[in-house]
Order: structure tokens, then C-alpha cells, then sequence
């Protein structure tokens, strides 16, 4: 297939032939000689050449500038690659000097491109690292700046400048917080920065502070300094407080004059410190001129702990200056240490003590209803008081085995942990409750003791005399005085059991009274009573009696 160009080119010299035979014509009509024909042809020719060689010439010199650009191409893309650490492309053979050309130039160019992308993402970096690093005073990240890194070497270097900033944020949150602990304990020792790295912390700007470890190490060390100066202020405010308020109750200072004091009784600043010292040595001075009513009060006050730790006599009696009467500032001290540990013992125990005195309370409730439930007078159930009494009596009866097991766990625990024995009034404290059980057990018993030798009495006195009328004398009057039942002149009034007007026959009164001896020794030996007869059992006694049955079957 002929190709455009050809045929152009063809045409071309067809048309320059033809042009030269119309120059010839003309000549030759003009009648131009063969000499300046000669010329003038010669003259064409050169023009003609001249134009082609000018021409061929550009063209030549465009086939260079396309061969010296094809090879500056090849060369910077080979270097570009290996920058880049990308594999060198290379061209399709077949193609020409042009497509070539473009072809490279296109492709360096996006090479150069992405170059100049990392190059710029390297730069910034290396700036955020250098502000990084100047903040937080470490060394610099390890690598070149005039090297184009590769897309790894980005992203590790763009996690190091994440952590970075990370470890910034957390070391800035730990300063300020830190910075307000020392401001806030400054403010409370009424202290002021007295150094250099003081006043940075303090009076400074917190973002021109260098987050190095050292400094947020030395802010540390520096808190804990104050906090410890703070604790110790607060440690001597609070001993300057107790030794005030137990002078001011050994002293019995009113309340408007503690009152008065009473803003100093808070926090642990100089002034405040002072306040309570300048305090104490006035109730020093005060205790000394009323030593023994400081002593006294003191005495009161471990009487007082005694009661909360159960001490028996013997335990009391082992403080022998509690009986000392030279009331000396020694006298004092040794109350004053056994108070102290009286205390600390009863802190330590509180918990057994507690519990002890719960069951100290339930008890004394559980005895004060079965007094009641004993009172013949319960009776009267006023308001149904009676049947709450029952159930509150019946609820204790269940509830203290249950607090004296728990107890007993509690206390168990306690000795093994303390390798030593917990009591109560001397003695184990089991060993205190089984008594009290008993001791209530033989106190109801003679309770029922009591009851039977008052019956028994009260039976010898109806067997001896007979039963007494129980109608009230004003009713008894009144039926006296009935008519129809007024006695006939010289008649007698005769009373139940008795006469009036004789005594009781020998032979009855001495079978009462062998009655009575056997009933009582019957009585005291333990077996049943011989039952007297109806008539001669009043209402008293008949309610006395049920009145004992309802107590004996009470739950023990």
C-alpha cells in the first residue's frame, strides 16, 4: 500500500519538472540565450537545493533532538527507578522514534511525580519529628533526608510520629494534672516556688515546658515531696485535734467555746497549725491547774471502755493507778496510755464487741418478757399487748441461738488469726452465754419453787381456816342488808368454813393440820400435790394456778 507521503513526494517532483519545462518555454519564447539559460537554471537548482538541504537539515537535526531526548529519558527513568526501588520499564521495540520519546517522557514524568510526593511527605515528617523531639527531648528518627524512601520507610516513620504524638498527649495530660496537685498542695503549706524548675511548673507557659522523662519524673518527685509534707501537717493537725478534744472533755469546755474554735478543727495549713498548737498549750495550761479533775475524767472514760470491752474485776483491778490520789502529770500519762490502748483494743474488736453487746441487748429483752409472761396481771391483755409480748418473746427465743452461732464463728476466726483467747467479763465468752442460759434455767426454777411453797401455803391456810369470801365487803354489805335475808333477832351470821360464834372443833383442826404437814413434806420431796376439794378453791387461786402452768410450758 502506497503510503500519503509518497505519493505527495511523487507529485512533488512532477511538479518541479514541470515547472523547470515552463521556465524552458519561456526562455526559449523570450529568446534567452543557451549561455543565460545555463545560468538562470543554475540558479534554480541552487535555490531548489538550498531549500531541500535547509529543510533536509531541520529535519535531520529534529531526529537528533528526538535521539539525545530518548536517551536522557532512558537514563533519568533508570535513575528514577532506582530511587524509587521500581523495576526499569522497558520500551516496545517496534515503536518509533517518536512514540518512543513520548512514551519515556510520559512515564518519567509520573515517576518524577511520585519522587517529589514522598520527597514532600519526607520533609514533612522529619519537621513534625524535629517539633516532637524538641518537646519531648528524645533523639531524632533515624533516617535520610536526601534519599527518596520508599513506601515502608513512610509509613514506619508515619507510626513513629503517631506514637509520638500519643506519648505527648498522655505526658501533657500527666503534667497538667500533676501541675494542679502541686499548686493545690502549694496553696495548702502556704508555700511559694522557690526554684527554678518550680517556677516553670507554676508560673509558666504548660505549652513551653519540656515533656522530657526527666521532667515529668521530677514532676513527680517533687508532688510526692509536698504530698508528704502535707501528710505530715495533716498527721500533727490531726494529733494536735484529738489532744484538743480530749482536753476540752477532761476540761468539760462548753460547747460555745468549742464552737468558737471549731474553723481551726479543718485542714492542715501553717496558720491553722499554729491555731491548734497555740490552743493545746492553753488546755495544757488548764489541764495542769485541774489535774485531778483531768484525771478523774479520764478515769470516767476508761470506766467507760472497760464496760464496751467486757473487762471482769480482775481485768480493772490490774491498772493499778486508777486508785492513785497524787494526782501527778505521771499519774496522767499512765491513764492516758492505758485509755490509748484501752482503745486501740476495743478498734481492734469492735466487730466481736458489737456483736457481743447485740446479744447483750437481746438477752435483757428475752429476760424482760418472761418477767412479764411470769406477772399473773398479763392477763388483762389490754390492747392485745399480750399476744405481741408472746411473739417478740417467742422471735428472741429463736433469734439468739442464731446470733450465738454466729458468734462463735466470728470468734473462732479471731483466735486463730490472733493465737490468743477473746473474752468477755474474764471469761470465754461460750462459756458466758451457756452460763447465762443456766443461770436463768436455776432462776426459773426457784421462781417455780417460790410458787409452790406459796400455794402449798395458801391450801394449808383454806385446809386450817377455810376459804375467805372474795366478794368485795361493800357488796357483801349490801347483800347482808337484802330484805328477805336479814338474820332474826339473836341469829348469827355464819361464814364458809367457820362459825362465829365457836371455834373450829379439836379433831378437824388437828386432821388439817396432819393434812398440811403431809402436803408440805410431799411437796418438798418433789412428787404431786394431794388436790384439795372444790368448794374449797377460790378464783385467785384457781387463776394463780394457770397462771404457773402457762410459765412452766413457756420454751426455756
Amino acid at each position: 500500500m502506497v503510503r500519503k507521503s509518497d505519493a505527495l513526494a511523487t507529485e512533488s517532483v512532477t511538479c518541479l519538472n514541470g515547472a523547470l519545462a515552463h521556465l524552458r518555454n519561456i526562455w526559449e519564447e523570450i529568446g534567452i540565450p543557451e549561455d543565460q539559460r545555463l545560468q538562470r537554471t543554475e540558479v534554480v537548482k541552487k535555490h531548489i537545493k538550498g531549500l531541500l538541504d535547509m529543510m533536509i537539515a531541520e529535519e535531520e537535526n529534529l531526529r537528533q533532538r528526538l535521539k539525545k531526548s530518548i536517551d536522557m529519558c532512558q537514563k533519568e527513568l533508570h535513575a528514577v527507578c532506582q530511587e524509587l526501588n521500581l523495576a526499569v520499564c522497558m520500551p516496545e521495540e517496534d515503536c518509533t522514534m517518536l512514540q518512543l520519546e513520548k512514551d519515556l517522557r510520559t512515564r518519567l514524568e509520573v515517576l518524577l511525580k511520585q519522587k517529589k510526593e514522598r520527597m514532600l511527605k519526607l520533609k514533612s515528617l522529619k519537621e513534625q519529628d524535629e517539633e516532637l523531639c524538641d518537646i519531648l527531648c528524645t533523639t531524632a528518627y533515624p533516617i535520610d533526608a536526601d534519599t527518596v524512601p520508599s513506601l515502608e520507610q513512610l509509613d514506619a516513620f508515619h507510626e513513629h510520629i503517631a506514637s509520638l504524638n500519643v506519648e505527648k498527649g498522655r505526658r501533657r495530660a500527666e503534667f497538667i494534672e500533676t501541675k494542679k496537685k502541686i499548686i493545690l498542695c502549694m496553696e495548702e503549706l502556704d508555700q511559694l516556688p522557690d526554684t527554678s524548675f518550680e517556677r516553670d511548673i507554676v508560673c509558666e507557659d504548660e505549652d513551653a515546658f519540656c515533656l522530657s522523662n526527666e521532667n515529668i519524673i521530677g514532676l513527680k518527685t517533687l508532688l510526692q515531696q509536698l504530698e508528704m509534707k502535707r501528710g505530715q501537717n495533716e498527721s500533727k493537725c490531726s494529733e494536735l485535734r484529738n489532744q484538743i478534744i480530749n482536753l476540752w472533755d477532761w476540761l468539760q469546755i462548753s460547747q460555745e467555746d468549742r464552737d468558737a474554735f471549731s474553723a481551726n478543727m479543718v485542714g492542715s495549713r501553717v496558720k491553722t497549725m499554729q491555731a491548734l498548737q497555740a490552743e493545746l498549750e492553753r488546755l495544757e495550761v488548764l489541764k495542769q491547774q485541774n489535774m485531778k479533775n483531768v484525771i478523774e475524767s479520764i478515769r470516767r472514760e476508761l470506766a467507760t471502755y472497760w464496760e464496751k470491752c467486757f473487762f471482769s474485776s480482775s481485768q480493772r483491778q490490774e491498772f493499778a493507778p486508777y486508785h492513785d490520789e497524787d494526782y501527778t502529770e505521771e499519774l496522767l500519762q499512765l491513764h492516758n496510755l492505758e485509755l490509748n490502748r484501752l482503745k486501740e483494743y476495743y478498734q481492734a474488736h469492735q466487730q466481736l464487741f458489737e456483736g457481743v453487746w447485740k446479744w447483750e441487748e437481746n438477752w435483757k429483752l428475752y429476760l424482760s418478757f418472761e418477767k412479764k409472761a411470769a406477772d399473773p396481771n398479763r392477763f388483762t391483755n389490754r390492747g392485745g399487748n399480750l399476744l405481741k409480748e408472746e411473739k417478740q418473746r417467742t422471735k428472741l427465743y429463736k433469734m439468739l441461738p442464731k446470733l450465738e452461732e454466729e458468734l462463735k464463728v466470728q470468734i473462732a476466726t479471731w483466735e486463730q488469726e490472733h493465737h490468743s483467747q477473746f473474752q468477755v467479763n474474764g471469761q470465754n465468752f461460750m462459756d458466758y452465754v451457756t452460763e447465762q442460759w443456766e443461770l436463768h434455767k436455776l432462776e426459773k426454777e426457784r421462781e417455780k419453787q417460790e410458787r409452790q411453797l406459796k400455794k402449798n401455803k395458801l391450801i394449808e391456810e383454806e385446809m386450817l381456816y377455810g376459804s375467805a369470801p372474795k366478794t368485795p365487803n361493800k357488796r357483801r354489805l349490801n347483800a347482808l342488808n337484802t330484805p328477805g335475808k336479814l338474820r332474826k333477832p339473836g341469829q348469827s351470821v355464819r361464814t364458809p368454813g367457820y362459825s362465829a360464834t365457836k371455834p373450829p372443833r379439836l379433831g378437824l383442826v388437828e386432821r388439817n393440820k396432819e393434812n398440811i404437814s403431809h402436803l408440805n413434806a410431799t411437796a418438798m420431796s418433789g412428787a404431786s400435790t394431794v388436790s384439795t376439794p372444790q368448794h374449797n378453791l377460790s378464783i385467785n387461786s384457781v387463776a394463780t394456778t394457770y397462771s404457773e402452768f402457762a410459765m412452766d410450758s413457756a420454751p426455756l
